[in-house]
């Protein structure tokens, strides 16, 4: 299923004229062989720019598919590394070294001896020529030899009828050379590729995906067989060293595709984020980037970027009428709430790639979720946070260690939240617990860890097991309710009372009630709550005045509906409760004071 909307992907970007056909990919380029009509080397020139430092920044060009390379000789058509063009290379193997340059004289020798354009008889006259034991001392190539011996791509550059420099990929006779030798299909394995249904020669290698965070530069593959555990018998690679291609057959047209596809979007901003370590690829069906551009607003932004072009205003505008099922603009492009919207989360592992999800339904439906998510975490918010919404990157930073080197969230935590957000269904349980342990450690609950927590219950408890459903309905609100009665809130709201009190008769106390009786009251109250209120009667006779007045009249409101004695034990979900009772009753006693110093 994922290969085939890849191959999809691929077809509608190929319409557009995003992508080249089969058998051409984008290749970074340093430098250009610039060669006479008789083969011989005239100049060594730069393809690309220079950086601030004076480091050759290479350039990407249209070339044919480069070859796959494990350990083994296998040389590229026009374009490849000094090893396979030159003879030379700085890893100390001459012998290698030989192999690497008469393969890839081979290669151009057997597509380019029918070809009568000057360019490629230039080409073949240059590999009949060429000493690589000669290198290192030809003038064109000694100034720039150690730089070509750190690496990068050359290609062929001649001159055409008026003189000008002309790339060998660019001539017409050149390129349908190579296309009827990729066609080819002489030494191919045959049969029905699982993605198409289509009878035809079958992938051996496929392609290598580069860009995905985490993974090897040189790119890593998403379908490989490297080890006999991984070979269904009769498939094996060690025998005919096409086996490993059988295993899972997929075409060499859809295997290109895919790989084209998806090597394009990890590279375009509007197709790709991420998300700890999770690269998302998201794309819309006729690959339409503006769906892309708007998912990426929806979700608040990757990686800890939060902005917007628009407003959040602007934003939910756009969100509540794709929610309705109505067609809008963004970008001037229309975007259809029915059209089918494709999320990808790949992840690195070794020299492949795992799979976290594939989730596929309408735009519509996802931007529903999500707007039904944010709805969930809606609460009362510091006077300082001027977030409007909470992002994905935003609930995941609250779930680790602030003091911690590595700030990622545990990765498979994020596969599970982003999926439970963006199809409904219920909360990772690890969301939950994950910010209980920071909360206990930090003994402190932000807006983020209320929200979680908020979130959890109504989507996992209320939603779903309809538990306590009027009770926790009336507590999981968005501001302070201060007319329930249900005992872990009452008690939560009347820890933030003691704590004002505490730091009302000591402002410069350095440890509070806070930090030492936070989750031992959250947990066992009877255990605690006897000795606060003792603590806050010698508190208020410090206070005095008006303030002990106000304070000891909520202390008693608080106590006044409690008919039952303090619980021995709170379970997980009452805790949270009586956390979130503490944040509502301190963001309320917040707003009081504020209220009073401005009036």
């Amino acid at each position: 299923m994922i290969l085939q909307a890849l191959v999809h992907c691929y077809e509608a970007l190929a319409e557009r004229g995003e992508l080249e056909k089969p058998g051409w990919s984008p290749v970074k380029v340093s430098w250009g062989l610039e060669l006479d009509a008789d083969g011989q080397v005239k100049s060594l020139l730069a393809m690309g720019g220079t950086d601030a430092k004076g480091k050759q920044i290479p350039r990407t060009m249209k070339l044919p598919d480069p070859v796959k390379r494990s350990s083994g000789v296998a040389a590229n058509f026009l374009c490849d590394n000094s090893a396979y063009v030159l003879g030379v290379d700085a890893k100390g193997k001459p012998e290698r070294t030989r192999e690497c340059f008469a393969a890839c004289a081979r290669k151009h020798q057997a597509i380019l001896k029918d070809v009568r354009h000057p360019t490629a008889k230039a080409i073949l006259n240059f590999f009949e020529i060429w000493k690589p034991e000669n290198a290192a001392q030809h003038p064109a190539i000694q100034p720039n030899l150690d730089m070509l011996l750190k690496g990068g791509n050359i290609v062929f550059v001649t001159q055409d009828a008026d003189g000008e420099p002309q790339l060998a990929q660019d001539v017409p006779e050149i390129r349908r050379a190579w296309d009827e030798a990729y066609a080819k299909s002489d030494d191919a394995v045959m049969g029905r590729c699982l993605v198409t249904g289509e009878e035809g020669p079958i992938a051996i290698l496929h392609p290598s995906i580069k860009g995905v965070m985490g993974a090897q530069s040189s790119g890593a593959s998403l379908v490989s067989f490297n080890a006999p555990a991984f070979e269904s018998y009769g498939k094996e690679s060690a025998r005919d060293n096409q086996g490993q291609g059988r295993n899972a057959p997929v075409g060499r047209y859809a295997a290109f595709a895919y790989g084209a596809a998806l090597n394009y979007m990890v590279g375009q901003a509007n197709f790709h984020g991420r998300l700890g370590d999770t690269t998302l690829v998201y794309w819309a069906e006729g690959a339409e980037p503006a769906y892309g551009s708007a998912f990426m607003a929806m979700m608040g932004g990757m990686g800890g970027e939060e902005k917007n072009e628009i407003t959040q205003k602007e934003l939910n505008g756009v969100l509540t009428a794709l929610c309705q099922g109505r067609t809008v603009n963004w970008a001037n492009v229309p975007l259809n709430p029915k059209n089918r919207f494709y999320i990808l989360g790949l992840a690195p592992n070794a020299s492949r790639l795992s799979v976290r999800f594939f989730l596929r339904d309408s735009f519509g439906a996802f931007v529903e979720h999500y707007q039904k998510h944010q709805e969930r975490l809606n609460i009362v918010r510091p006077a300082f946070d001027e977030r409007e919404t909470l992002s994905m990157w935003a609930l995941l930073r609250e779930t680790v260690n602030p003091n911690s080197r590595d700030k990622s969230a545990q990765p498979q935590l994020v596969g599970e939240l982003l999926r439970a957000v963006l199809t409904g269904s219920l909360y990772p349980s690890a969301m939950f617990t994950q910010t209980e342990i920071r909360l206990r450690a930090e003994k402190d609950i932000t807006r983020g860890k209320a929200a979680i927590i908020k979130a959890f219950l109504l989507r996992n408890v209320v939603e779903q097991q309809k538990e306590q459903i009027h009770v926790y309905k009336e507590v999981l609100d968005v501001e302070l309710n201060e007319q329930s009665t249900y005992l872990p809130y009452r008690l939560g709201r009347l820890f933030a009372v003691l704590e004002a009190v505490q730091q009302r008769a000591n402002p410069n106390i350095n440890t509070t009630i806070k930090d030492r009786y936070f989750n031992s009251a959250c947990a066992t109250p009877a255990l605690v709550f006897p000795t606060l209120l003792r603590l806050a009667q010698s508190h208020l006779g410090k206070i005095g005045g008006g303030a002990e007045v106000y304070y000891d009249k909520m202390i008693t409101e608080l106590l006044g509906d409690v008919t039952q004695s303090y619980p021995v034990r709170l379970s997980l979900q009452d805790q949270g409760i009586f956390q979130l009772g503490y944040y509502h009753q301190k963001q309320k006693l917040f707003t009081k004071k504020e209220e009073k110093d401005n009036g």
